[in-house]
């Protein structure tokens, strides 16, 4: 009897925290079963490959892509853990930008990730680790156990603990420190921008530094279809603190449906029939079947970056709430006109070029709310957003070290407040819902131009299209 034949697992490569090894998988992977098959590897200067130089994320990036191309994997997932994170994103990029190496990537696992940008960390607990790493051997063994002890939401297991602590000490001083220094510092937000690959979040409760609120504000604007789930009393080290149920998720992850991509905010049919008679003319016409076309969730900003723009987007979300299921991406378009530099020309004297006043602007309400909230504003609440909102929208946003002040702030907002109108009123699902007539008033033949003929109080002509009950949202 002939059996058909069964796809094989996908292959989960797996990237390691600072200070760990491939050996942190190895109960995940067991809890995996043959759910994937699990290959974790050990990045330059950490584990077996201590002795391996490259230690800039781009080098890790390097070793680790010539690693996957030696077993070729017809379809692969990612895991990258903290450090690990940051090299999978750089892969990530690579394979979406066709490197034939990385054919196949189907999605990522990013745990407690080091997100693109600058990894956040205060210089005094960053140069104290420094400190230690080449200390004499009993220090080093204390430093180290405490190291672990300080990233986990509750104690380890003593056998997980001390093949941690013993991963950290056969650590490369070198790349530690070079991590420290430097790799955790690289900025990778415009190289990376936003990716279309599928990606699971995880996150600890516990974690202080690449907790829930990081992961939102840092991670998840890079990412244009990612699913978050926080481990409630987990910490950093969540593959050793959590390795079943990281397995459970992943397992979950690998087989969830791909959610297809939000379709064009729909036009109604009989708005469509007039955009498509004599009565439009070419140009506009042409305008407004572009301004329909379907907005791209993974679209890459040119002049804003990926976090400057889920901030922008965050905004708009508290200036102009739309229906989810029929929302234009007004972010992404007013982005776009920034990128192309179109517009009136109009701007206030007392604010640079739009390009730099948007990003100046949603960098200062950035820090504001960092100052008062300890978290990015993305992470906010909506209701602690909207008194940000308010207080840039009454000059009184507190200002913390931003190139404009809570005046220029003012003024801003009301440039973005009519860029918000302008760009919803724009699309022809607005103009249809509003009932809006004078597309119509004439074509393309000069000779015959169709145009209005009825001119009485209340008289309407029979193509005129009729505004939509409700709301116009």
């Amino acid at each position: 009897m002939l059996h058909a034949s069964l796809d094989p697992p996908t292959t989960l490569f797996c990237l390691h925290f600072l200070g760990g090894s491939s050996r942190e998988w190895g109960e995940m992977t067991a809890s995996l079963g043959e759910a994937a098959t699990c290959i974790p590897f050990d990045l330059p200067g950490f584990g077996d490959a201590s002795s391996v130089s490259g230690t800039s994320v781009e080098a890790m990036a390097d070793h680790i892509a010539g690693r996957i191309s030696e077993f070729l994997p017809a379809r692969w997932w990612i895991a990258g853990h903290s450090m690990g994170a940051k090299v999978a994103l750089a892969l990530a990029r690579r394979a979406e930008d066709g490197d034939d190496r990385l054919a196949g990537l189907s999605g990522l696992i990013l745990l407690a990730g080091s997100p693109p940008s600058p990894e956040p960390m205060s210089d005094e607990k960053r140069q104290a680790m420094i400190a230690w790493i080449s200390a004499d051997e009993r220090t080093r063994q204390a430093e180290a156990g405490d190291f672990i002890d300080q990233n986990v939401g509750a104690p380890l297991k003593a056998s997980d603990r001390a093949q941690a602590v013993a991963d950290v000490l056969r650590a490369d001083p070198g790349a530690w420190t070079a991590w420290l220094e430097a790799g955790s510092r690289e900025d990778w937000c415009a190289c990376i921008g936003v990716l279309r690959t599928p990606a699971l979040v995880l996150s600890g409760s516990e974690d202080s530094d690449l907790g829930a609120a990081a992961q939102i504000c840092l991670m998840i604007p890079h990412l244009a279809d990612a699913r978050h789930v926080v481990l409630q009393g987990a910490g950093h080290l969540l593959p050793l603190e959590r390795p079943h149920a990281v397995a459970d998720l992943i397992r979950k992850e690998m087989v969830r449906p791909v959610e297809a991509s939000p379709g064009a905010v729909p036009v109604p049919a009989s708005y469509a029939d007039l955009i498509a008679s004599p009565r439009v003319n070419n140009r506009l016409r042409e305008a407004l079947v572009a301004r329909a076309e379907p907005d791209d969730p993974a679209y890459r900003p040119e002049v804003l970056n990926a976090l400057e723009l889920a901030s922008l987007r965050a905004i708009v979300d508290r200036v102009l709430p739309q229906d989810g299921r029929t929302a234009m991406d007004i972010g992404a378009r007013i982005e776009a006109r920034l990128a192309s530099g179109s517009g009136d020309g109009w701007r206030f004297a007392a604010l640079p070029a739009d390009p730099k006043a948007y990003a100046a602007a949603l960098r200062t309400i950035d820090a504001a709310a960092y100052a008062a909230h300890a978290v990015g504003f993305l992470a906010l609440p909506g209701s602690v957003q909207d008194s940000l909102v308010a207080a840039v929208a009454d000059a009184q946003l507190p200002i913390v070290g931003s190139e404009l002040d809570a005046a220029q702030m003012k003024l801003w907002f009301e440039d973005l407040r009519g860029d918000v109108v302008r760009t919803y009123l724009a699309h022809p699902a607005s103009l249809a819902r509003l009932g809006f007539s004078g597309i119509g008033a004439g074509g393309d033949d000069a000779a015959r131009l169709p145009g209005f003929v009825e001119f009485g109080i209340d008289a309407r002509e029979s193509w005129e299209p009729v505004a939509q009950a409700g709301e116009a949202r």
